[in-house]
Parts: structure tokens; sequence; C-alpha cells
């Protein structure tokens, strides 16, 4: 397990109407994260260190390099001084498909598609997302309200992310927090994976705009709703449509929009044949 803090403390002046004071702040950190498959790094990534473990494997999964945790073989955490190394070994069948579909990323906290080497896999083509989940408008209504409760990260520093996992009947139970969106979706995916919870039967709740790169990652994850407190972009709402994902944006102050298959969450009772 990383033994990094996930916080550092700063101080500095405060320049106000009412004159200037001395602070201390309580700041987020963010070091390079190396994920290494197979003694090959794959991408860095600048990440909060913390969940490590939840961020290489949902970066795994939604990076296609894996589609199970079973073909891990193995994994372990190694920090180095300028940074921290995530190395799996994976088996051989995934190992030699990996080899044939070489992806070498650098990717700044904000990005997530950067380093890729072609336009064609920016718009890649992501499974279709099946999935009998039913919410109700009040349970999607509170969602954001109910993921703030799980930002203890936010809470102490002011400049972090969240990620976390709702179901019918079950608010938000699960979070994850880094100093990136698309990390903080990392993170929750690959901590569902480790727990053996079922990502089609629950919603992601995101604190952040709605991107393509998040709609990418909850399709290869299977998960079917994707509820965020601001806007999406226009691209984020044509994959969520063409990929079978509900779309549901500026989920706050008790209401939302919803863009895209709006049959998941209703207050109406289901018909029976």
């Amino acid at each position: 397990m990383n033994a990094r803090a996930a916080t550092v403390s700063a101080s500095g002046r405060s320049h106000q109407s009412e004159g200037t004071l001395a602070i201390h702040r309580t700041l987020p950190e963010e070091v390079p994260v190396a994920l290494v498959f197979n003694g090959t790094t794959q991408a860095v990534m600048m990440a909060s260190p913390a969940d490590l473990a939840d961020f290489a494997l949902g970066f795994a999964l939604t990076e296609g390099i894996v589609t199970d945790p079973s073909q891990v073989d193995d994994f372990e955490i190694v920090e180095h001084a300028q940074g921290i190394e995530a190395r799996f070994l994976l088996e051989d069948g995934r190992a030699k498909a990996l080899s044939a579909r070489r992806r070498f990323m650098a990717g700044p906290v904000g990005c997530g598609l950067c380093g890729i080497d072609s336009l064609d896999q920016a718009l890649r083509r992501v499974p279709r997302v099946t999935s009998d989940l039913r919410l109700k408008v009040a349970e999607v209504a509170r969602a954001t309200d109910a993921l703030r409760r799980h930002q203890r990260l936010h809470d102490m520093t002011r400049a972090t992310h969240a990620a976390g996992f709702m179901t019918s009947g079950r608010s938000v139970f699960m979070a994850r927090e880094d100093v990136g969106r698309h990390n903080a979706l990392d993170k929750l995916i690959g901590a569902l994976a480790h727990e053996g919870l079922d990502a089609s039967q629950g919603a992601a709740v995101m604190t952040s705009r709605l991107s393509i790169e998040l709609v990418q990652k909850c399709a290869l994850a299977g998960i079917p709703v994707l509820v965020a407190v601001s806007a999406p972009t226009g691209a984020a709402v044509r994959l969520a449509q063409e990929a079978g994902i509900t779309l549901a944006a500026f989920a706050r102050s008790g209401g939302f929009d919803i863009y895209s298959h709006p049959h998941r969450i209703t207050d109406e009772a289901p018909h029976v044949a």
C-alpha cells in the first residue's frame, strides 16, 4: 500500500479587502503515477496518491488492457523518489493483446486523452450498455448532495473531484477522490471491481462536467447511468445516446436535466405485460 500523504501543508499570505494576513492551508498532493504492465510503462498520470490500487485497476479496465480482474496475475505499488509505479503482471493472453496495441500516454490531471496516437482513438467505439436499472427522480435529484458527504479530501483542500456510486433504493455508498475527474472515476471503477460489485446495477455520480472520456469509461465499465453536477459536452451527449447510457446533468438544488435514455429515471410504475 502506498504511504504517501494525499495532502500537504503550505504557508502563505492572503490579500483580502479588509487587509492582509498570514495563512496556513492544507493542499492536495499530486504525484506522477506510472502504470506498468509486464515491465512496460503504458501511461504516466498525475494523480492523488490515495487508493492507487483502485486507480490502477480502474485504468486497466477502462483502457481495455484487461476485461476482468482475474486477468491480473500479480500487482504491486512501488515508490520511488520521483513518483510511484503501479506494476501489473498480466496473464499471457492479455499481455500478447497489449503488445499488439501499444498506447503511450502522458496525462495531466485535467486530460484523459493526452498522448493518444490517432484521432480514431479519441472517438473510439465503445460497447453498448444494457441494464434493467431504474432510479427514481428524487434519488437522482439528491445524488450530488449525497456524494458531497463522502468528499473528505475536498473538505480539507477544496481542490479535488469525486466519483460516487449509487443503486436503486440506496444513496451514494462508495466514492473515490482525486485531483483529476478522470482519475476519480477510474478509482471508483477499480473499487467496484475489487469489491465484486455489479457496475450495471448502479449510477456513477460526478462532481465535474460530463466530458466524452467519462462516458467512454462508464461504457467500458458497464455503468448505465452517469450523473453530474455540471454540464455535458455535445460529444458526451452523442456518445451516451449511441452507447445506451442515461446522462443526467446539472444535478443540483434538487433538480437535474436528462439528455439521453430517460427511461431509466422515472417515478412511473413499470408496465406489466
